[in-house]
């Protein structure tokens, strides 16, 4: 898989994305109530997913890294994995619905849908077929008995 942006520079770009969005395009500014507890809930709630992930790939001595999968020596598909076969990636999808939160723009939710497209495609997808080389029928089981994201 010759992937030429690594996931962690998609996040960062699409943060500095919906910060100018938010900007320039004011028209999309919102509040509520509970605005802020409910981006410390989604903070919470990323860092947990992200830390357990990284964990439990650590413990089973793979990679994290997404770009070099010739890395990859085992098929991780418990805790955290026996829920979402992207912990990593759902993540960094709720720091960027905790940062459009923050900005307060409506709007940044279309950017948040573009990451989970955009990731969807260039990373997700090569990487399922990289795995479905390397495990074959054992990945292709877990994918059919969990989902994608969430």
């Amino acid at each position: 898989m010759h992937l030429k942006i690594p996931p962690i520079v998609i996040l960062l770009i699409a943060g500095i994305l919906m910060y100018v969005l938010a900007y320039f395009l004011p028209v999309g500014f919102f509040d509520f109530t509970g605005r802020f507890y409910l981006m410390y809930i989604l903070f919470g709630l990323s860092s947990i997913i992200a830390v357990t992930s990284i964990l439990k790939f650590l413990k089973n001595k793979t990679t994290i890294n997404p770009v070099k999968l010739e890395g990859v020596s085992s098929l991780v598909i418990t805790g955290i994995y026996s829920f979402t076969r992207n912990p990593m990636y759902l993540a960094m999808l709720l720091l960027l619905l905790v940062w459009a939160l923050y900005l307060g723009n409506a709007f940044n939710a279309v950017l948040a849908a573009l990451f989970v497209s955009y990731m969807n495609k260039f990373q997700i997808i090569p990487e399922e077929k990289a795995l479905l080389e390397l495990f074959g029928k054992e990945y292709k089981n877990y994918k059919i008995s969990v989902r994608r994201w969430f």
